[in-house]
């Protein structure tokens, strides 16, 4: 099983391109790093439980409502009965170009804690998967992170790096930590240069991780696994919203890592799996099941560049 640890928010997505304030309606849903990435494992067939806190509140029973119907397991999800659901609010100014805004001070998923850890779930899990958002929401946030990975016998680490949540200077030195404690590590050119001075993979290999995945956007990906140096070609598509992009190629990837397939055909999926949630708005909502992963193949031009 794969178990994610993190933060879910609502999302408010506005149904219309142009400045927020002009948008008559908005698109109700859920999304969240590692979340996203527990709705993309189980399309794809994984097994997948999901862990973190949501709000006493409709945002909250949202949340849980589309995980469940997604196929996740939401039984440790813990309700945070002194605070909201978090919220994030999605502007589309032009075709392809998405401004965020969070609402998550104070918000339930930031209130985590070690004692909020389903630990006989991730002691049992054959994966956790963790990312750099949530060490990043608070001190108690970033205890339950560091405690979970303790925990657990095979970590994946997304990088994931939010400039608006913490400064560099603060943010290097603990998921530095974290990546030392993985075994699978995802992150950006941009987010492997700010931990290692490099945008290649070798320098965060020698932190001790045995699988590391640069994401290099519309060029694809280049990784080290086992000290082989591996490399793959994004999916051509025309991308709508790339909100999420980098939690369907992790998804993708550890799906197909946990059901035994090597690290080569793990990146081809990766690189499928975000192509896929590119084509349309939603962190998730455009992602593939097992057998949609040729459709690409099919595909005419309103959905290849």
């Amino acid at each position: 099983m794969l178990v994610t640890l993190g933060e879910v928010l609502a999302v408010l997505d506005a149904a219309e391109l142009g400045p927020l304030r002009h948008s008559a309606s908005f698109r109700l849903t859920i999304a969240g790093a590692e979340s996203n990435v527990a709705i993309g494992a189980a399309r794809l067939g994984a097994s997948v439980a999901y862990a973190g806190l949501v709000g006493d509140d409709e945002f909250g029973r949202l949340a849980l409502n589309t995980l469940r119907g997604e196929g996740v397991d939401v039984s440790a999800v813990v309700t945070d009965d002194g605070a909201p659901t978090g919220l994030m609010i999605k502007e589309h100014r032009l075709p392809g170009l998405v401004d965020v805004a969070y609402y998550r001070a104070g918000s339930a998923g930031s209130r985590l804690t070690p004692d909020d850890l389903p630990a006989d779930l991730i002691r049992e899990a054959d994966v956790l998967h963790v990312s750099g958002v949530t060490p990043a929401l608070s001190a108690g946030a970033r205890e339950a992170v560091f405690a979970a990975v303790s925990l657990a016998a095979r970590v994946s680490v997304d990088v994931n790096y939010r400039s608006r949540l913490w400064a560099p200077d603060e943010a290097r030195p603990v998921l530095t930590d974290l990546v030392t404690r993985a075994d699978i590590v995802f992150a950006a050119e941009d987010e492997a240069e700010l931990l290692t001075g490099s945008p290649d993979p070798a320098p965060l290999a020698r932190l001790g991780p045995a699988e590391v995945i640069i994401k290099r956007g519309a060029r694809g990906c280049v990784a080290q696994c086992d000290a082989h140096l591996l490399a793959c070609d994004a999916r051509r598509v025309r991308a709508v919203d790339t909100v999420g992009a980098g939690d369907a190629f992790a998804a993708g990837y550890l799906a197909d890592r946990m059901a035994g397939r090597d690290p080569a055909t793990a990146l081809r999926t990766a690189v499928t799996t975000g192509a896929f949630a590119v084509t349309r708005q939603g962190d998730w909502e455009g992602l593939p099941s097992r057998a949609e992963l040729g459709l690409l193949d099919q595909a005419d031009g309103d959905v290849l560049r």
